[in-house]
C-alpha cells in the first residue's frame, strides 16, 4: 500500500503515545520481559514508552529496511543483526524478550525477526490483516489498503474531507 492510498489514517503525536501506552496496558501481562528488541525505525518510539511504562532498560535494535522510497515496500534488507547479548536472554531463542514495531503490514519484517527469535513476544501499535497472525499483541486494526501517516512523517497542512476525496 503506497501513500496515494485513497485510505488515510493519520495519527497525531498525542494519538500515538496514548496508543503505545494502551500498548504498554495489554503487555504488562503478558510479560515478564527481560529486554525489548525495537525493529528500526518505526519501532524506536514505540519501544521508549513502553520501556518507560514496563520499566525496562535493556533495550535493543534490530534494524531492517523495508520501505527503501518511502511509497512501496521493496525487497527486505538486515542492516543491522540482534546484539548476542540480547540473544542469550532467556533460553537463547527469545524466550523474555519483548520485539517491537509501529505497525505490522505484510508480516515479512516481523517473519524475519521471529526466524531470529522465535519465542519473543511480537507487539505492535498498529496491525493489518496480511500482518496481523504473526504479531502477539497489537492495539488497532487498520484495513490493507490504508495508509498510515505517522507523526514523525507529518507537517501541518490541510487534510480534505472524507467526502471530498470520495467517488461516490
Amino acid at each position: 500500500m503506497s501513500p496515494t492510498s485513497p485510505k488515510a489514517f493519520p495519527v497525531s503525536w498525542d494519538q500515538f503515545h496514548r496508543d503505545c501506552r494502551a500498548l504498554a496496558w495489554r503487555l504488562a501481562s503478558a510479560g515478564p520481559f527481560e529486554a525489548i528488541v525495537c525493529i528500526t525505525r518505526g519501532g524506536l518510539v514505540p519501544a521508549a514508552i513502553v520501556a518507560r511504562e514496563l520499566d525496562l532498560r535493556l533495550i535493543e535494535s534490530v534494524c531492517i529496511a523495508s520501505y527503501h522510497d518511502y511509497k512501496n515496500q521493496g525487497d527486505l534488507q538486515v542492516l543491522k543483526d540482534i546484539a548476542p547479548s540480547i540473544k542469550a536472554v532467556g533460553d537463547g531463542q527469545g524466550k523474555g524478550v519483548l520485539v517491537i514495531d509501529d505497525l505490522t503490514d505484510t508480516g515479512k519484517t516481523v517473519k524475519i525477526v521471529r526466524d531470529m527469535l522465535p519465542n519473543a513476544h511480537f507487539a505492535a501499535v498498529y496491525a493489518k490483516p496480511a500482518g496481523r497472525p504473526l504479531i502477539d499483541t497489537f492495539v488497532t486494526e487498520v484495513s490493507q489498503d490504508t495508509w498510515i501517516y505517522f507523526p514523525w512523517d507529518m507537517g501541518l497542512a490541510y487534510q480534505a474531507p472524507i467526502r471530498e476525496g470520495s467517488a461516490g
